[in-house]
């Protein structure tokens, strides 16, 4: 991996422009999601029905998840959080699971530079336990190369779980009332936040998901409690930026009201 350093804010590179020639929608920044999840499902059914091996679908993957970081970049999203591996995935071929760890580690590696230059800032977010270190030394990596970059944040969520990031969050607030530094009846969901793996990022406005599975799987159930849900039918390698421009086009058109409600009567 070659050093990448961060390039200060108004010097970032633009995107590639798409294919087709689409160009991002102009949406007022109030009415864009600060927070996208994406599930990224569909690989292994994509490549299946070609007659191909699962892993072939991850790796038509790859350009479908930079293609839509360009996407989130032009629209001017600041957060994008990518379900890359989940802690369920494990129960999956040792085969599968390895060429995936693999894969994780050479996609990172590959895109690095491009992603810096456009201004992207990568983190991680997951447990360590069982995730390979060679993946965990790239992801680090990185996250060092582009700690200042502060265009967008692409979050690779890697050996992750939405019960598993609680029960971590729950287990380290034990230790600290144990420790005697946290007041038990001081415990609030503000004190839940800051124990996530990732607590500074916002919560998720958008939940999108590829592949045409109506579920969250387990993904990000604290951030995305009042998520607007956008299902793709198509399977992820299929999916581009402009599927994530019509979510946000449809995401900006609903109404978030957060459990509040107005009561319009109609006239008799």
């Amino acid at each position: 991996m070659t050093d990448v350093q961060s390039s200060p804010r108004g010097s970032y590179a633009e995107p590639y422009p798409h294919p087709s020639g689409a160009r991002a929608p102009q949406i007022p920044r109030e009415f864009l999601p600060r927070h996208v999840a994406v599930v990224m499902d569909g690989n292994g059914r994509w490549a299946n029905a070609r007659g191909l091996p699962r892993t072939e679908g991850h790796k038509a993957g790859e350009r479908s998840l930079l293609d839509v970081v360009a996407g989130a970049v032009e629209l001017g999203v600041e957060h994008i959080s990518a379900y890359a591996f989940s802690t369920e995935n494990w129960k999956r071929s040792p085969d599968e699971v390895a060429f995936i760890m693999r894969f994780t580690k050479e996609v990172m590696e590959r895109q690095l530079e491009t992603m810096a230059s456009w201004g992207v800032r990568i983190r991680w977010s997951g447990r360590r336990p069982r995730l390979w270190n060679s993946v965990i030394k790239v992801l680090e990596r990185c996250e060092e190369a582009t700690r200042d970059n502060d265009r967008c944040t692409l979050t690779m969520c890697m050996n992750y779980g939405g019960r598993a990031e609680l029960a971590d969050a729950a287990a380290s607030i034990a230790r600290e009332v144990a420790a005697g530094r946290l007041d038990p009846r001081k415990i609030s969901e503000k004190t839940v936040q800051q124990h996530l793996y990732v607590p500074d990022a916002p919560d998720v406005d958008l939940f999108l998901r590829s592949g045409g599975e109506h579920r969250t799987s387990n993904f990000m159930i604290w951030q995305a409690a009042y998520a607007e849900m956008i299902y793709l039918p198509e399977a992820w390698p299929d999916v581009d930026r402009r599927h994530l421009w019509q979510a946000v086009e449809e995401f900006a058109r609903r109404d978030r009201r957060y459990g509040g409600a107005i009561d319009a009567v109609k006239p008799a």
